[in-house]
């Protein structure tokens, strides 16, 4: 059902089991049942090139979520720019694999209805994640 893969980037994603039940958590916890979820993990140029494809938008950014839901079952190709995530670890004063975890968990959320356009759908997001990235790190 999660599956990891990598395009154009020699990062290596090391998969594990508790990490597909953090993941399977939170989708449960929105009383959503997980489909078929694709992690892409990719180079800032290979996303930038979705984005303007797909999304008509010049900008680099850490992650695009395709949303391939029905109903209750969250299904979707999720895209993550490493590179990305490297740099904001970086300007966030946190760790690779932290921010990481916070995009991949982001992604998630969208997918199960959290939006993050106005401060307040922000805001809300981010607790989330907090939320999320503490079950994780315990």
């Amino acid at each position: 059902m999660i599956h990891f893969h990598t395009e154009d980037t020699s990062f290596k994603f090391k998969s594990s089991a508790s990490l597909k039940g953090w993941i399977k958590q939170v989708i449960s916890d929105a009383n959503m049942d997980p489909g078929d979820i694709n992690y892409i993990f990719c180079s800032d140029e290979y996303l930038h090139k979705i984005n303007l494809e797909y999304l008509h938008h010049d900008t680099y950014t850490d992650i695009i979520t395709f949303n391939y839901c029905i109903g209750k079952v969250v299904s979707s190709d999720i895209y993550i720019s490493v590179d990305r995530v490297r740099e904001n670890a970086t300007e966030f004063d946190t760790s690779f694999e932290n921010e990481l975890h916070r995009v991949m968990v982001h992604g998630i959320l969208h997918l199960v209805g959290y939006n993050d356009k106005t401060d307040v759908e922000q805001e809300e997001m981010r607790a989330k994640e907090d939320f999320y990235l503490s079950l994780l790190l315990v």
